[in-house]
């Protein structure tokens, strides 16, 4: 069994002593023997864990039936989702390499302060949000995609220009036009987060995380650091008006 299967005879007994893959029969001197429906759900079991899905996961599946398909399907979905959250950071991650290595490799060399600002902002991110939030914010990414990810960069690059006029302006924060901008802000960026409890949660994270760290935030930014600071304060008087 162990030579067909491309397992070990380890294997084997370990799956058999938790009770995941009992063979169907055993010889007379004791010897285990597999019959046809053990070999199936050992291929199972093999498949599942190829796609990480734990033994105890793998166990309550096979356990909750033997051929429907609604219980492998939930296993499946949180598999994919988990996979799906793991390419978002991987990707992110990607991005910020690829930046700096581009920045080395420019003909004039960068100023280091570049690179400690972009250090900076990576230990900002991880600091500012539990490791279930950025979970939450990478997996939201993913379910967004590039296309969408870019054309909402495109549209809030668009929104500071807008409002910082009306900054530059004085104009009143009760000022209809002010107020549609505001709106329009808060819906993009609801949008990278999850609906519910969870999503206010990492909505205020993000609050703080401009507040503690506006400098830093606004040295990566085309804008002056102190007029997005401004900015940042307009906007929450122009909340505070609605």
């Amino acid at each position: 069994m162990a030579r067909v299967s491309g397992t070990t005879v380890r294997t084997l007994r370990h799956y058999d002593e938790i009770g995941l893959l009992n063979p169907g029969e055993r010889t007379a001197s004791g010897h285990r023997r597999y019959t046809e429906v053990d070999v199936r759900r050992l291929y199972r079991i093999r498949a599942l864990r190829t796609l990480g899905a734990s033994l105890e996961e793998i166990a309550s599946v096979l356990a909750d039936s033997s051929d429907g398909l609604g219980p492998m399907r939930d296993l499946l979905a949180e598999q994919l989702r988990g996979l799906e959250v793991h390419a978002a950071q991987v990707q992110q991650l990607t991005q910020r390499l690829r930046g700096l290595l581009g920045q080395i490799d420019r003909a004039s060399m960068p100023d280091p302060d570049q690179f400690l600002t972009t250090l900076e902002m990576i230990s900002v991110f991880e600091t500012s949000f539990t490791p279930e939030q950025r979970e939450q914010l990478a997996r939201r990414r993913a379910e967004l995609g590039a296309d969408a990810i870019e054309a909402a960069k495109t549209e809030w690059a668009g929104l500071v220009e807008d409002l910082l006029r009306h900054v530059e302006e004085d104009t009143p924060v009760e000022d209809p036009q002010v107020q549609e901008l505001v709106a329009r802000w808060d819906a993009l960026g609801n949008r990278f987060h999850a609906e519910g409890g969870d999503g206010e949660q990492t909505k205020a994270a993000a609050r703080r995380m401009w507040s503690d760290n506006s400098e830093e935030i606004g040295r990566n930014l085309p804008w002056p650091a102190d007029r997005m600071r401004d900015l940042m304060g307009y906007l929450e008087r122009a909340r505070q008006a609605r």
